[in-house]
């Protein structure tokens, strides 16, 4: 049977808020500490990790500024061959 969810916690956490909030950075990731706890897991090695998912954000966040900006290049480009090469229409 499944538990019923307790009303003073959100079931996500409370980590993922409303669409509003920015998204995660890589410096916020790679600062993140948690509190330790007995028989936790191996700081150094979550240290490593996040510090792998902050350089993967942080790299797929750069290409997509550059696919942005390709896409706003061809469009340009696409736009001006269009308007001196395609038919005009007269009516």
């Amino acid at each position: 049977m499944d538990r019923p969810r307790s009303p003073s916690r959100p079931p996500n956490g409370g980590w993922y808020r409303s669409d509003f909030c920015r998204p995660l950075t890589a410096a916020q990731i790679r600062d993140r500490r948690f509190r330790s706890v007995r028989r936790g897991l191996d700081p150094v090695e979550v240290h490593a990790f996040l510090h792998r998912v902050a350089a993967e954000l942080a790299a797929t966040r750069r290409d997509l500024v550059l696919v942005a900006e390709e896409s706003a290049r061809i469009k340009r480009v696409l736009g001006s061959w269009q308007s001196r090469f395609a038919p005009s229409r007269r009516w």
